[in-house]
């Protein structure tokens, strides 16, 4: 045997580069190639298998997993592509398009149906001229399934988004996510403590398109020690829904709350189908609303409808924005800032905040059929059914409408859509109520009312502004909605409560100043008690002064008006960036009571972990906080502490993460938003692999798996492999898969990642020859790890103590069987016996 030399890597990785080179040159050839082995600089030309390499554009019958392209678009995770031999033609393989494949194309209907079918290789294939100008090629070199398939054919498709044929419903598998808050507040001045916990989440099971929830959320508060609420962990919620993938809509069994553009929601358990928007493509969907204001402490913000949470969070003292809510939200939200020393704010916004268009052509429907029910999940009332429509009558005209029907009552809403071009759009609706109702007398009586919403909205793109009007449902005295039939009390005279809700929005950039500003003003009125009122108006200026730049300047005021309490508030602050992950600031808080001055420096440890520091000067003494965020594999968690001078002590902490098991492997992981669509990936078992989407990195657990939760649902998302990241003892194939997965659905996805030591080796034979040049080396997982190039040297990968690895050449096999131990192997001198098998590769 010769001795190994420095050079032998080098010369090594040579000889495989040509034979890459050969592959790639023999997948796009057009005729056939004879090879002159006398240009490999080797000594063992007779002991060569390069007979695979000769023929043009052949692919030996077999199985081989590629990643599916369609016109140079990849399309999903690896498929298994089978080739078969032509009956009168054994030199020349063809690919079986299967079912699946076909579907996967994203035919149009009517091409898919000119597909015809053979069963020439066991299996049905398409035939190869069932669609003109389709053609189908292997590219074993890069892995790859080509297909080029004329744009006449296809669906609509794009970067992010793709047609129905390649949504998955993902796999079965258990979810429970969750979302938790609790804060401890020591008040000095009353020498008393409290303890306030909250949180809210969702229970899950996935089989198939359908999706089993459970929302769920708990509260309990404790002052010095004794309960003082008998709130406690209670089901808001349970329902099974699924998508129908052809009708773009979703339907939905069991207990919610009506979703509706033109009634007022309520609670009820029944059946519902509506076309989702979220189906669409990003191009033709909704929004959901954009929720401000400014906390003075470090708070807890919950957002909820129908005592019913919708979402809850912990931001930092300062002005604050939420835009988590999800786009089926419509109708009066409230809004909860509870401050870290007890304080509470309370406002409204309006979710209904443009026009009801629909594009021309379109039609989108809603329709409910069940009984209404209470907070434990208990039918009260009779039976209701209602359905609402929206339909593009013409470019620019959109015409809607809808009915709810009961045997106690009866409404109907009919309204129009109109895009105004520049002066703006406008949608108005009219809806008429008939409503019997239980008098003090226990007779019926007949109270008829109508109600007006009115919706419009300016983009001036010229002044770089917008303007945005909505007044919600302007109702008369006698109009009853649902729910106030449902809750119809004669002695507490609930009847027409409500009376109007307006918003008005408008915002204004200065391009040239780097100055942006808005104004919201939302009041509800009410027929029989005073009206709420909220306004915030904001000013945001970016500049450079000298040689410091990106210094911004915030002013932020307040006021709303809810029962009878005023809260007023101001806010200013001036950031000075401190590096490239640094900033200090000064801001001016002040409210009804107090006006404090504070100093903060808030810093970015990564892309994970930031934190802040602060520290002010009030009216009522002194104050200093803190604040930090991490970013998890298994959660995100926030805490916040908080101290005043001579009044009050707290510390806050909010957890939001979840669990998802399957059969596949599962995680305990941070989440994006509760019970939403995520992402298991699998890296063959190994652990500590860097996956990344479009938030943090998450590491594979020990297991191989990690749970990927920023996956947007219908979206066509890309989850990669953190190459920067990736252990020096392990390889990827293809560093990125794709899923587009249905709403609530749990994807499946693995990444082929090659692990273990690399080095060169020798393998030999037992009868003392060499394995030829050109024979392959896989792992028990079929992954290649190397190629022999003369007198049996390879540089083998994924080199695992006592694993067993096969050689492959021309149809035989021997295998071998790597060391216990590699401590006291030379460098490069890994000397390996391979045992002849009688199996046939």
């Amino acid at each position: 045997m010769k001795n190994i030399n420095i050079g032998m890597p080098i010369r090594y990785l040579l000889t495989v580069f040509i034979i890459n080179a050969v592959f790639a040159v023999c997948n796009t050839a057009k005729a056939d190639i004879e090879f002159n082995s006398d240009l490999l600089d080797i000594d063992d030309k007779e002991n060569l298998d390069l007979n695979k390499f000769s023929k043009a554009g052949y692919i030996m019958p077999g199985s081989y997993p590629l990643r599916l392209m369609v016109n140079n678009r990849s399309i999903n995770e690896r498929l298994n592509i089978n080739y078969y031999s032509k009956f009168d033609d054994l030199d020349t393989s063809l690919p079986c398009i299967t079912p699946r494949i076909v579907e996967l194309a994203g035919l149009k209907e009517e091409y898919e149906r000119k597909v015809t079918w053979n069963n020439d290789s066991g299996e049905q294939c398409a035939n190869s001229d069932s669609l003109p100008g389709t053609t189908a090629e292997g590219d074993l070199s890069n892995s790859r399934f080509e297909l080029t398939i004329p744009a006449d054919y296809l669906e609509y498709t794009s970067d992010n988004w793709e047609p129905v044929s390649r949504w998955d419903d993902g796999i079965a598998g258990v979810l429970f996510d969750y979302s938790a808050n609790a804060r401890y507040n020591r008040s000095v001045k009353n020498d008393s403590n409290s303890i306030v916990m909250n949180g809210n989440g969702v229970a899950g099971i996935n089989l198939g398109a359908w999706r089993l929830r459970g929302d769920w959320q708990a509260r309990a508060d404790y002052a010095d020690g004794a309960k003082i609420n008998s709130n406690k962990f209670s089901w808001t919620r349970v329902y099974a829904y699924r998508a129908l993938k052809s009708l773009k809509a979703k339907l939905i069994l069991g207990e919610d709350y009506l979703r509706s553009d033109l009634f007022s929601s309520f609670r009820y358990i029944g059946v519902n189908i509506h076309s989702d928007i979220t189906m669409l493509p990003p191009n033709l969907r909704g929004y959901s609303p954009e929720i401000t204001g400014v906390a003075e402490t470090n708070a807890t913000v919950i957002v909820s409808q129908n005592d019913r949470v919708l979402y809850q969070t912990q931001v930092p003292a300062g002005p604050f924005s939420i835009q988590g809510l999800n786009e089926g939200v419509t109708g009066p939200v409230q809004v909860r800032v509870e401050e870290q020393d007890g304080r509470v704010q309370i406002f409204e916004i309006n979710a209904t905040s443009v026009p009801y268009l629909t594009r021309p052509g379109q039609v989108r429907y809603k329709l409910s059929a069940g009984k209404p029910a209470n907070q434990d999940h208990k039918t009260e009332g009779n039976t209701f059914v209602t359905g609402e429509f929206s339909w593009g009558v013409a470019n620019g005209w959109s015409l809607f409408g809808g009915s709810i029907l009961n045997e106690d009552y009866r409404s109907a809403a009919v309204g129009v859509g109109r895009d105004l071009h520049q002066f703006g759009a406008l949608s108005v609706d009219v809806t008429r109520a008939i409503a019997r109702v239980q008098t003090i007398n226990n007779e019926k009586e007949t109270m008829k009312g109508n109600a007006v919403h009115v919706n419009y909205t300016k983009r001036m793109e010229e002044v770089n502004s917008q303007f945005q009007f909505s007044a919600y449902r302007y109702t008369e005295k006698d109009f009853l909605d649902m729910n106030d039939v449902i809750d119809w009390n004669p002695f507490r005279h609930s009847q027409a409560n409500n009376k109007g809700m307006y918003t008005l929005t408008l915002s204004k950039t200065f391009p040239d100043q780097g100055i942006t500003s808005s104004v919201n003003f939302s009041e509800r009125t009410y027929w029989n008690k005073q009206r709420t009122q909220s306004y915030n108006a904001s000013v945001y200026k970016n500049l450079d002064i000298g040689t410091v730049k990106n210094i911004s300047l915030s002013l932020s005021a307040y006021r709303s008006n809810y029962e009878d309490k005023h809260d007023n508030g101001f806010y200013f602050n001036v950031s000075l960036p401190v590096g490239n992950s640094s900033t200090i600031s000064y801001s001016l808080t002040a409210d009804n009571d107090n006006i404090m001055n504070k100093a903060s420096y808030y810093h970015r440890v990564d892309s994970n972990t930031s934190y802040q520091l602060g520290t002010g000067v009030a009216k009522s003494g002194a104050t200093v906080d803190g604040y930090v965020s991490h970013i998890g594999n298994d959660a995100k968690v926030t805490a916040s502490t908080n101290y005043m001078h001579n009044k009050n002590a707290s510390v806050g902490l909010s957890v939001q993460g979840g669990m998802t098991l399957t059969a596949e492997g599962g995680d305990i992981h941070r989440i994006a938003t509760v019970g939403s669509s995520r992402l298991l990936v699998d890296t063959n078992g190994v652990r500590d692999i860097p996956i990344r989407s479009t938030g943090a990195v998450t590491q594979t657990n020990m297991f191989g798996k990690a749970i990927i939760p920023e996956i947007s649902s219908y979206y066509k998302n890309s989850v990669k492999v953190d190459l920067k990241k990736l252990p020096e003892d392990a390889e990827v194939v293809d560093s990125i898969v794709q899923a587009s997965l249905t709403e609530g659905a749990i994807g499946y996805r693995t990444f082929d990642i090659l692990s273990g030591k690399k080095m060169m080796a020798v393998i030999r034979l037992e009868n003392g020859k060499f394995p030829p040049f050109g024979a392959t080396v896989k792992n028990h997982q079929d992954q290649e790890t190397g190629i022999i190039i003369e007198n049996g040297f390879v540089y083998l990968s994924g080199i695992k103590l006592n694993e067993y690895m096969v050689v492959t050449w021309d149809g035989n096999r021997c295998d071998i069987q790597l060391p216990s131990e590699l401590s006291d192997v030379p460098e490069n001198n890994l000397l390996l016996t391979c045992v002849e098998s009688n199996d046939a590769e």
